[in-house]
């Protein structure tokens, strides 16, 4: 009995943690980036929930800054990868190095490479080939990497964010349909508005930088996953999110007209369970207890952006992805409305 209270009280102490964090974070992120209030909500949700993420946006808007500041703030181990067209697999997962022993033998020693950390910043993930990104990405399912036949479990937290630049495509490999579903939301990042870059160029023309705070530790991390998780929600917002991404599907009997005639292909299971994932994460991080259907509204973009592939109709229409979701909200009727 008092392992349950005392469980209990872990998991409410959790919550509070979760509830007074926000405003924490974005005080001390401030120190180091201006704007994006909406992509840092969005990776934190990710960062709650345990979910990886695909961030999409030109150059030079300090994405690497931003990730970098997160896992300082949350005392992570930070690594950035930069993805090449010669970039091997075992450049990234390491590798067998021969060496030797005290006793002058020899002997084949595994030597990590940088995907040992507990935050991986793939930067220009669709640069490399196929087989590179496969290792990236079966490390992020399994969260271990195999070499030659041995298991090598990551540490725990971890949190990949891979970048994608949508411009300069020529000799890059674009991830395919099921790659692209393993990652928990697409997040888009624009330029900042102007009065925001104006304070960007004015700050870091005029003075320092100043160092980041940690706040909470990994353990804390792994916490708040599990709370995440235990986030009450009810039975007709999970259906919710389910006929959000079914209806996104060509060819089903409940399929609105205009997904079978703009899509290609549509979202998986994982989307309605990433949609649900998301909410939870975004009701206790805006101080809510249980989920609402504006949680699961809110994150239908970045959820549902890189599961779905539009045809060439639609391209020939100028309908774009951003246009479906928005139709399919408009579309799907929201419980209690």
């Amino acid at each position: 009995m008092s392992t349950e209270t005392d469980q209990y009280a872990a998991e409410e102490a959790a919550v509070e943690q979760i509830r007074a964090a926000r405003e924490q974070i974005f005080s001390e992120l401030s120190k180091a980036v201006i704007g994006q209030q909406e992509v840092i909500e969005q990776l934190l949700l990710c960062l709650f929930a345990g979910g990886h993420c695909l961030i999409t946006g030109a150059p030079g808007l300090a994405k690497t800054l931003l990730v970098n500041s997160i896992s300082q703030i949350f005392d992570l181990e930070f690594r950035r990868i930069q993805f090449t067209p010669d970039l091997m697999p075992a450049d990234i997962t390491g590798t067998e190095i021969l060496e030797e022993t005290h006793d002058g033998k020899r002997k084949l020693q595994f030597a990590k490479g940088p995907i040992f950390a507990n935050v991986i910043l793939a930067d220009e993930i669709n640069r490399t080939p196929p087989k590179t990104q496969a290792a990236l990405l079966e490390a992020m399912q399994e969260h271990q990497v195999t070499a030659a036949g041995v298991r090598y479990p990551l540490e725990k937290p971890f949190f990949v964010l891979a970048t994608q630049n949508p411009i300069e495509m020529e000799g890059t490999y674009p991830l395919p349909e099921a790659q692209l579903d393993r990652f928990m939301f697409n997040i888009w990042m624009d330029y900042l508005p102007e009065d925001d870059e104006v304070a960007v160029v004015s700050q870091t023309t005029s003075r320092s930088n100043q160092p980041i705070q940690s706040l909470f530790s990994g353990e804390d991390v792994l916490r708040f996953h599990q709370v995440v998780k235990k986030a009450p929600i009810a039975e007709n917002l999970v259906r919710y999110a389910v006929r959000l991404a079914d209806a996104s599907r060509p060819g089903r009997p409940s399929t609105p007209d205009f997904v079978n005639q703009w899509v290609t292909w549509g979202a998986g299971l994982r989307a309605a369970q990433y949609l649900v994932l998301g909410a939870k994460a975004r009701a206790l991080l805006q101080g809510r207890p249980h989920v609402v259907a504006d949680d699961v509204k809110a994150l239908a973009h970045v959820t549902l952006r890189h599961r779905i592939l539009v045809g060439y109709r639609a391209e020939a229409e100028g309908i774009t992805v951003e246009k479906v979701v928005d139709q399919l909200l408009k579309t799907i009727a929201v419980p209690g409305a």
